[in-house]
């Protein structure tokens, strides 16, 4: 199994990498645009990672805070920050479970590929730790206001399933005991040719996967990404 901690401290580079294939298609944008009316909205982005989100945040915004618990990956979407000149975006390092905004002040908070961990972070507590996640979440909120979370349905796979690692029982807890209402999109990787894609995936997604795309001699791999959102 993969250790996503050390990957966060440790292969940044390697993250912001791959990270930069996904959603070849760009649905992405659209789906969030559909979702929420982007006008002067105050945002909180949980688990920014390397900036891939902050950037399609900080151009539909009218303010972004964006936060992470490595340093590493903070580091690089500074990087990408002064490079393109995300102006209305603060970057943070900080805990889910503290967020660093006053109560009501915030319109979106987004949290992308970030509660998840929580299961492999917490395996005899996750419950407890995504349920005061959430708490913090809904504090920062003015009324009316939503959260949106990010989460994989499937690498490798064309249509939507919940991994068996435990991520379907917190899916499942979203949707039944906090109120979430799930969507899905398609987020697939395109690679420049099958040693590329292999490269780039092995060290995140493990061998099994990055051998099957050298088998199969893929340059595109279908990736499902649930939106699950609750609006206060």
């Amino acid at each position: 199994m993969t250790d996503f901690a050390e990957v966060y401290r440790s292969q940044a580079e390697a993250y912001d990498r791959m990270v930069g294939f996904e959603d070849y298609q760009n649905n992405l944008p659209g789906a969030l645009d559909e979702l929420i009316n982007w006008n002067g909205q105050a945002v909180l982005e949980l688990g920014a990672g390397t900036g891939r989100m902050t950037r399609m945040l900080a151009a539909r915004a009218g303010r972004v805070l964006a936060i992470d618990h490595a340093p590493a990956m903070l580091s690089i979407a500074r990087r990408h920050q002064q490079r393109e000149g995300w102006h209305n975006c603060g970057l943070a390092l900080a805990d889910l479970e503290a967020l660093p905004v006053a109560d009501g002040s915030t319109d979106l908070v987004l949290a992308g590929w970030a509660l998840g961990h929580s299961i492999e972070w917490h395996p005899q507590g996750w419950r407890q730790v995504v349920s005061r996640a959430l708490t913090e979440m809904q504090r920062c909120l003015r009324p009316g206001g939503s959260v949106l979370i990010l989460e994989t349905l499937g690498t490798g796979q064309e249509t939507p399933a919940a991994p068996t690692d435990g991520l379907a029982d917190y899916y499942q807890h979203l949707e039944s005991e906090s109120g979430f209402e799930r969507s899905w999109l398609r987020t697939d990787y395109r690679f420049p040719d099958p040693g590329q894609a292999a490269e780039a995936v092995r060290f995140f997604f493990g061998n099994e996967l990055a051998d099957s795309i050298l088998r199969q001699g893929l340059t595109v791999l279908p990736e499902c990404t649930g939106i699950w959102r609750l609006t206060i």
